[in-house]
């Protein structure tokens, strides 16, 4: 699933890449990828921000701004009983996903 195009917060380094594939095992939605045996980027607007890269990354190669975009409008909804919406219109900032 993609989302809005060119506004994910995710940054890759390569130059800190190791190349040990663990953002590939660990990314919900396929955002990495192998080729000439070097991780890069598949498609950075398939990412939905959870932050699982970053977080499993040991060498600081990944970053990402967890918790905001769509991986925390579809938690926000579960936890409300509402429907996911990225749209922060009409909403005041401290709801705003």
């Amino acid at each position: 699933m993609k989302y809005l195009g060119n506004i994910s917060s995710l940054k890759f380094y390569p130059e800190k890449c190791l190349n040990c594939l663990v953002c590939i095992d660990v990314c919900p939605h396929g955002v990495f990828l192998v080729k000439n045996k070097k991780v890069g980027l598949k498609d950075r607007d398939l990412c939905m921000e959870c932050g699982a890269c970053a977080l499993n990354c040991k060498y600081g190669a990944i970053a990402v701004n967890s918790g905001v975009g769509c991986a925390s409008a579809i938690i926000n909804a579960i936890k409300t009983g509402g429907a996911p919406s990225c749209d922060c219109s009409g909403s005041s900032s401290a709801e705003c996903c």
